[in-house]
């Protein structure tokens, strides 16, 4: 096994492990005989130690239910499971202040390590020795990429706040903020040199910063700095990332990126880790071992855990690999993201949801009468049997007239979801299946191996749709959305699936976009870009109250989260620098 070891810079103390390949790869923190950062990273072979130790906190967001707290909840796709309160101040806007926890705090701190390792790569490594400039711009170009990365996520995250570029090595007491232009400026030309400077392609080691992974990141960075100004500076930026995008579909071939022809092989877990590889679909891929010793942690990627279904113990049903984990499930789909959905004729949505769980028990399942009376079945129902292999549960978003009748579970639309699109128990839920892992050793087991998809090319066509409609050009809009309604259709569906340009406004792109991308870690961030209540925009909570009604103490702040008190307490300008509006 060939090991990629690092040590992390003055300042950063942790303690991680994680890998770049599904198994044949590992990076973990190494300091040997207690070297310092200065001597290792003193020479091109040790300097690589710095490189890979910048990817390791992106590992903290994406693949861990923190991620999707940050990035997914408290939007209109999602509520939680059971209408709990799990990380209420995320999913519900109940009791958001900077004081609260994880884990917008965990977040804070986690990305932050991550720019301080970034910015002591870019500082050091005129000291690393390099005689090839090539291999140099090229080490170079990854922690750029990776820098502009997380600050896309600081600033989208918490706006303006402190742009660091040089290493911290002791403790900062002061702090001033810089503007979002400022943020966007450094993002922008840290990507550009990127593009410049990284391979296509490293071979085995793909979840490194490749081209494409730079162009695709830039394209999302213009997209998301056009939403901070107006007239014709927006419009610049709006042909910036159409362009951009365009370039990226333009040069698949030379990228070795392709847009796979099923929809549903993106999240077909055998197919899982040729995503990232030549002619695979992503831009870039955030990768787990299929060993857990070698990850980030011992967990590696928890997606499956998430959005699971509540299915053990009803009858027929036990825990099994192919339907999960579902001790830790956190997140239901709101009605609006199941009606955004054509199922007719669109197949996303049997691609991306599960309502039907055939019997696993290894027995036969006999209706009693107090069963019956359990699940609200007909007195018809006694005596009857579920065999392993039929129908045990149906939860589904339409009604079903003769549930009570049928010989199987039945939750139709109006057990879960009251006409006004509130949640009515939330027991019991079509499960969003993308991210399932069968191949665990055992069904429970807690870590997974998937390779998490950041970014693919299905979201540059999106990318160019936006930004064609805010260029006033819808029919170009349609044509980009088409591409991917097309490879959605259903069997003698494409001509249905095709939209035009009166089709378009950008609560269809909206809707388009949670379609393709529902659970992919962006919902967050689209709606709080698409819906800021400005230039004619619906506010960002009048949208989401009016989307996802449960989500009805959401104010228009909250697209920004606070910055955690801790942080504040710490910095003696604090007044000065200033907490985000609307939190104390």
């Amino acid at each position: 096994m060939k090991s990629f070891k690092y040590i992390l810079s003055a300042g950063i103390i942790l303690s991680l492990v994680t890998s770049f390949s599904s198994c044949t790869k590992k990076l973990d923190e190494y300091n040997p005989s207690y070297a310092t950062a200065d001597a290792t990273w003193s020479t091109p072979e040790g300097f690589i130690t710095a490189v890979n130790a910048a990817y390791s906190e992106q590992r903290s967001w994406y693949g861990k239910e923190d991620g999707f707290f940050m990035s997914e909840a408290g939007t209109d796709l999602w509520y939680n499971r059971d209408k709990n309160t799990y990380a209420r101040q995320l999913t519900q806007y109940d009791g958001i202040t900077a004081a609260d926890g994880n884990p917008h705090k965990a977040a804070w701190s986690l990305l932050w390590k991550a720019i301080n390792q970034a910015n002591a790569a870019i500082n050091r490594i005129d000291l690393a020795g390099f005689t090839d400039v090539n291999e140099k711009n090229r080490r170079l170009g990854e922690v750029r990429f990776l820098r502009a990365f997380y600050y896309w996520h600081i600033v989208e995250t918490w706006g303006g706040v402190m742009l660091r570029t040089t290493e911290t090595k002791a403790t900062l007491l002061t702090a001033a903020r810089s503007s979002v232009d400022d943020f966007y400026k450094l993002i922008i030309s840290d990507l550009e040199f990127a593009i410049q400077n990284l391979p296509v392609d490293w071979g085995n080691e793909y979840s490194r910063a490749s081209k494409k992974s730079a162009l695709g990141f830039l394209a999302r960075a213009y997209l998301s700095r056009a939403y901070y100004t107006t007239g014709t500076e927006a419009q610049t930026y709006f042909t910036k990332a159409r362009d951009v995008a365009n370039d990226v579909l333009n040069r698949r071939a030379e990228l070795k990126v392709s847009l796979w022809n099923n929809y549903a092989d993106l999240f077909n877990p055998a197919r899982n880790k040729e995503m990232g590889k030549a002619n695979g679909e992503a831009l870039y891929v955030v990768s787990n071992s299929v060993v857990p010793s070698l990850n980030y942690d011992d967990l590696g990627n928890r997606s499956f855990h998430v959005f699971t279904g509540n299915y053990v113990g009803k009858p027929g049903l036990i825990q099994s690999l192919a339907y999960g984990f579902e001790s830790n499930r956190r997140l239901m789909p709101s009605l609006a993201l199941l009606d955004f959905y054509n199922e007719a004729i669109d197949a996303r949505y049997d691609a991306s949801f599960q309502e039907v769980w055939l019997a696993n028990a290894t027995t036969n399942f006999t209706w009693t009468a107090a069963l019956a009376a359990t699940y609200n079945k007909d007195a018809s129902v006694v005596g009857k049997i579920i065999r392993p292999g039929d129908t045990a549960m149906v939860i589904t978003k339409k009604v079903i007239a003769d549930k009570r009748t049928r010989n199987y579970v039945v939750y139709d639309r109006n057990d879960v979801y009251n006409a006004n699109g509130t949640i009515v128990n939330g027991n019991n839920y079509v499960a969003l299946k993308k991210f399932v892992d069968p191949d665990r050793s055992a069904p429970s087991v807690q870590a997974g191996s998937k390779d998490v998809i950041v970014m693919r090319l299905a979201e540059m066509y999106l990318i160019v749709a936006e930004a064609e409609h805010q260029l006033g050009n819808n029919g170009s809009a349609a044509t980009a959305i088409n591409v991917l309604r097309t490879r959605a259709a259903k069997a003698g569906q494409t001509a249905a699936m095709q939209v035009t340009a009166s089709n378009i406004n950008i609560d269809f792109i909206l809707a388009e976009r949670a379609r393709e991308l529902a659970g992919e870690y962006l919902r967050w961030f689209d709606v709080k870009r698409i819906k800021n209540g400005q230039n004619g925009a619906e506010a960002y909570s009048t949208y989401i109250k009016r989307m996802n009604p449960d989500v009805n103490k959401v104010q228009d702040f909250h697209r920004l989260r606070p910055i955690p008190i801790a942080e504040m307490q710490g910095l003696q300008n604090a007044a000065e620098f200033g907490q985000n509006a609307g939190y104390q």
